[in-house]
């Protein structure tokens, strides 16, 4: 009885083949974790931010109150663009897997399609990767001024006293 190997290798070459994009699936997933973790931290911040809002009168400290929420919604639509692409990367790594086994059995003419998709795949990835980059330059920067708020009242609170 012939080994499996010796009857068609090809076959193992494929199955090895449809493998390999597993592991920009897995970092695909990792990012998407990521990124839906912080969304929901955006959108919690955004949301506390919204209830104080209701609290406070007009004046100087409603329009600071109504600049940052304006900064959480727009890293909110960063990270939503941000997960949207990863599920698209995610879903063009499964199609190169499947595209891999539909090209071997095709008798390799659709080269091109596992090619593509992975391309793709990773073009998606990279553009998530640089929303989130933006993303958390926003919360640095807001983070940043609300320190220098806060220092800023802390000078004058020491000088009143």
């Amino acid at each position: 009885m012939p080994s499996p190997v010796a009857i068609d290798p090809s076959h193992y070459a494929v199955v090895s083949a449809m493998i390999t994009p597993a592991f920009f699936l897995t970092a695909a997933s990792s990012l998407l974790i990521s990124s839906n973790n912080r969304l929901a931290r955006v959108v919690d911040r955004m949301r506390s931010e919204i209830d104080v809002l209701r609290a406070t009168e007009q004046g100087p400290a409603r329009v600071a109150l109504e600049s940052r929420i304006a900064i959480h919604r727009r890293r909110s639509y960063l990270v939503l663009a941000a997960v949207r692409m990863l599920y698209g990367s995610i879903t063009a790594f499964v199609g190169t897997s499947i595209g891999i086994a539909v090209d071997a059995f095709f008798g390799y003419r659709l080269d091109l399609l596992p090619t593509g998709l992975a391309v793709i795949g990773v073009i998606l990835m990279l553009a998530s990767s640089l929303c989130l980059g933006r993303e958390a330059t926003l919360g640095l920067r807001m983070l940043d001024r609300e320190l220098d708020e806060q220092l800023a009242k802390d000078r004058v609170d020491l000088r009143n006293d």
